[in-house]
């Protein structure tokens, strides 16, 4: 049955999905966006970690088989959508589940009636400019790799879907979203769990976005991104990398040659050809 209603702006729907609810960020989002529905839908082509609560219910999915992403989109009332391949791979690997699987993601979404989907994109579509750049979400793509172009690809997907079909989605551009940064670059693009965890809340529940893009980071010192063209989500991130300075600059400096001290993508520029 075609499920035609929208999100609840009072933050909560009836079933929500997640997708690549095993991966490292899926994992995170399970326990967190427990309270924004009564039935939390957990999928991935990995087998999920620990007990499944009285509030969870699990079906494996391969994205790239677009009958199984139907049925698995089915009864749902809002995406977010994390599935996929993470890092930069060969081209064939990508592919599969993050281009054919954005692709029957939206499909099963337009069949099903459902409104609203949070895109899990990346920093990586725009990963070619250069850290003395400061950048919007209306700069040329500039895509940084493999998956980066898969990512610049969904954003594609997302607008077309709201222009043809209606379905509103927030393509979040994440920076690096881990319990806390690791090197100089990311204390730039740290996003720290509970910024994530809010500005996914906003994304499904704010209304009339159209296909908003957003810079997904906390509040750093000397931030890359301007995140003016998404202020209607009244997304204000609460933390900072700052608390984790001292240790980030105890480590030795990059090169000055090195992209993690180049390019906003850092390593990512530098990967692959693959295959050779």
């Amino acid at each position: 049955m075609t499920n035609t209603s929208s999100p609840s702006t009072a933050g909560h729907v009836q079933r929500l999905l997640l997708t690549g609810a095993a991966g490292g960020l899926g994992k995170v989002l399970r326990e967190r966006l427990k309270p924004y529905a009564d039935v939390l839908r957990l999928s991935d082509i990995g087998a999920m970690q620990g007990a499944i609560g009285p509030q969870e219910e699990v079906v494996p999915c391969d994205l790239a088989d677009k009958q199984a992403v139907d049925a698995l989109v089915e009864g749902c009332d809002a995406i977010v959508h994390l599935g996929g391949v993470s890092v930069e791979r060969p081209f064939e690997e990508i592919l599969e589940a993050n281009i054919r699987g954005v692709f029957h993601v939206y499909e099963a979404a337009r069949r099903h009636g459902v409104q609203r989907v949070v895109f899990a994109s990346s920093n990586h579509v725009i990963g070619f400019y250069r850290q003395d750049e400061r950048i919007d979400a209306n700069v040329r793509r500039r895509p940084d790799g493999y998956y980066g172009l898969s990512k610049s690809f969904g954003e594609d997907m997302a607008n077309f879907y709201f222009d043809r079909y209606g379905i509103e989605t927030v393509s979040i551009r994440i920076g690096s979203s881990f319990p806390e940064p690791a090197n100089r670059r990311m204390m730039h693009t740290w996003l720290s769990y509970r910024d994530l965890t809010t500005l996914i809340e906003k994304s499904l529940f704010t209304p009339h976005v159209g296909h908003t893009i957003v810079y997904g980071a906390s509040d750093n010192e000397g931030l890359w991104w301007d995140n003016s063209q998404a202020a209607h989500l009244g997304f204000v991130p609460q933390d900072t990398s700052e608390v984790f300075r001292d240790k980030v600059e105890a480590q030795p400096p990059v090169a000055a040659t090195d992209p993690n001290a180049i390019y906003q993508g850092g390593a990512f520029t530098a990967q692959g050809p693959f295959g050779d």
